[in-house]
């Protein structure tokens, strides 16, 4: 029998009593670990995490959590190459696209070392400058922002077990937040090694940081009035946690993530058309967004928004971009597509596409090309797949639907406000992303697509070398969306630690305020 994975928490590790949900590799069909949290002690984990862990992270300064985050970064650095080996074991990634997930975590802790320590050697931050209340100016009100009392839980999505991690706990632990994380189940053991390898090195107080791995069961229950939850899944699970008590009676503050029907749009220069360059920038970032991580990013391209004139050449030049991309087994170096992460996605993207051809032709089929060095019967890999249609506005499905993995479907425009419409029908989105030449045409087109999208990623020749992609997340940008992409915000740099506070305000003489 595999390895079953050991929980983290009330500053032990603890295994379950239960024998365990095995994990698989996608590829090779081989079980890898199990992992499982019947019988932890919830309460006691909650408690130990609140009480313990909060209270060493609350008495350290923003400059002492920063160094923190620092020395958290170096402890990951050093173990990089064993990350990479669970990564393709665990999730079917080729090394590209584990790096954005491993090297990602790690990029996104230094930049809130950096960052916390600007912050100095305070505890406390100042919410704008204070304001008299009547004509005498010696009672004034200054806001001011200090951490939650609380503990922070994670429930963290499949595709992203590093970075998952690292971009909701940065900002925490510099709050001085403790964390509570559970993992998407079918990836937990990324997760697990690297908390693991953290609490081994010490470098954080005891009840900092906690891993649960297994079932999800009883977590939102343990939460109590100043703590936080944070999900990243799908929008029927959202709606779970947005009615639950600990949200909808005690006022836990949440944030949601869910599903994004992320849109890339080329905008017309001249004559209803776009220039030659934009439309190549375009058809580059389309077929990179359908097969990194094999399509299982939520800020993926999922539709492609062209002038009508230009769709067949459009789809050209996306086919013959995808048709370059070879799939199958991470480990061999002539690969550059790996799997989806588990059979259940698997049959999951094949019925969605499906689902989705009712209403759209295949364009470009990657599952007509052989795998490579990977059984056809065994192994979870999908081909990159673009679907089209010229009938934008009755196809319903490709609007509404997200299909998690390497598919995105080509549609055509008549005009601006069409196309403005066509996105729209996204109901929110994460991203979206925009290509063309003239900068007033872009940015008249970003202002446009802003209320409706978390992120506008606009891509120009200008900045082909050295834009960051369509589905990178920055953890100096806002990441998260409005409407159906879940209404969250997080990183945006010091804007993140924003949901670890608590905002209040001062009301007291100038000498109090003073010594603020």
């Amino acid at each position: 029998m595999t390895e079953l994975l050991s929980n983290y928490v009330a500053g032990q590790w603890q295994t379950g009593s239960g024998p365990g949900a095995p994990l698989f590799d996608p590829v090779l069909g081989t079980e890898l670990v199990r992992v499982d949290a019947t019988g932890l002690d919830l309460g006691a984990a909650f408690g130990f995490a609140r009480e313990s862990g909060g209270a060493e992270l609350r008495a350290m300064t923003y400059r002492e959590r920063a160094a923190m985050l620092g020395a958290v970064g170096k402890v990951l650095q050093a173990n990089r190459d064993a990350y990479y080996e669970i990564a393709t074991a665990n999730s079917g990634t080729v090394k590209n696209d584990s790096a954005v997930d491993i090297d990602g975590g790690i990029f996104t802790l230094g930049t809130y070392a950096k960052l916390g320590d600007s912050l100095g050697d305070e505890q406390y931050l100042l919410d704008g400058e204070a304001v008299r209340l009547g004509n005498d100016p010696l009672f004034q009100s200054q806001h001011i922002l200090v951490p939650t009392r609380g503990v922070a839980l994670f429930i963290n999505a499949f595709n992203f077990p590093s970075w998952g991690l690292w971009e909701k706990a940065a900002p925490a632990l510099l709050s001085g937040v403790p964390v509570i994380i559970k993992p998407a189940t079918a990836t937990a053991w990324l997760t697990q090694r690297m908390v693991k390898d953290v609490v081994d090195a010490g470098v954080l107080p005891a009840g900092a940081l906690s891993v649960i791995c297994g079932s999800s069961a009883g977590l939102m229950d343990q939460l109590q009035a100043f703590d936080v939850v944070s999900f990243t899944g799908s929008a029927e699970t959202a709606a779970v946690i947005r009615s639950h008590p600990a949200v909808a009676q005690r006022s836990v503050r949440v944030n949601i993530e869910a599903d994004s029907v992320n849109s890339a749009w080329l905008l017309p220069e001249s004559q209803g058309v776009a220039g030659d360059a934009a439309l190549d920038l375009l058809a580059k970032e389309v077929a990179r967004e359908m097969t990194v991580k094999s399509g299982q990013k939520c800020t993926a391209i999922r539709r492609i928004f062209v002038p009508e004139a230009q769709y067949s050449q459009a789809a050209d030049a996306i086919k013959a971009r995808l048709a370059k991309t070879t799939v199958g087994n991470p480990r061999n170096e002539s690969v550059r597509m790996g799997a989806l992460v588990n059979r259940a996605q698997f049959n999951a993207v094949r019925e969605g596409l499906a689902y989705l051809q009712a209403q759209a032709d295949v364009l470009h089929d990657g599952n007509t090309h052989a795998l490579v060095d990977a059984d056809v019967a065994v192994a979870c890999c999908v081909g990159p797949t673009l679907l089209g249609t010229r009938h934008a506005d009755t196809a319903d499905r490709i609007h509404d639907t997200e299909v998690f993995g390497p598919v995105a479907t080509l549609l055509p425009y008549r005009d601006r406000a069409h196309a403005l419409n066509l996105i729209r029908r996204g109901q929110g989105s994460l991203v979206a992303s925009i290509y063309g030449e003239d900068p007033a045409n872009l940015s008249a087109a970003a202002i446009d697509l802003a209320d409706s999208h978390g992120r506008v990623h606009v891509i120009s020749p200008d900045v082909a070398a050295l834009h960051t992609g369509h589905g990178n997340v920055m953890p100096q940008s806002l990441h998260g969306g409005p409407g159906r992409a879940g209404g969250g915000e997080e990183l945006g740099g010091l804007r993140a630690l924003g949901f670890y506070h608590r905002r209040s305000a001062v009301q007291a003489s100038t000498a109090v305020l003073a010594s603020f």
